[in-house]
């Protein structure tokens, strides 16, 4: 089983930029690896994934061109820069890893961002 930790989230003013950081320990093999986040009283959602081998990403609509996610392998560590920031990217992000193609089976304590107006 694979330990995800992430860190990096705080509060930011609308427009400003936050990097989150993700460190995986444990399980070593996976297929990909990604960002989910949660606002309160919504669903969680899927915000970007990176293949691990192949470095290929994608994003969520509501993301794209102001997010941007990367993978260092050497430190089995992926990253999420946000840029841009609005209100309605404030959540709590979560880390996850597919181990097996398909099933986002492991999961981080998540970190708290907060984008003020």
């Amino acid at each position: 089983q694979a330990q995800l930790v992430e860190s990096g989230g705080g509060l930011v003013q609308a427009g400003g930029s936050l990097r989150l950081s993700c460190s995986a320990s444990g399980r070593t093999f996976k297929y990909a690896m990604g960002w989910f986040r949660q606002a309160p009283g919504k669903e969680r959602e899927y915000v970007a994934g990176i293949i691990w081998s192949a470095s290929s990403s994608s994003y969520a609509d509501s993301v794209k061109g102001r997010f941007t996610i990367s993978r260092e392998k050497p430190k089995n560590m992926i990253y999420l820069q946000m840029n841009s920031l609005k209100p309605d990217d404030t959540a709590v992000y979560y880390c996850a890893a597919q181990v097996i193609k398909g099933s986002w089976s492991e999961w981080g304590q998540g970190t708290q961002v907060t984008v003020s107006s």
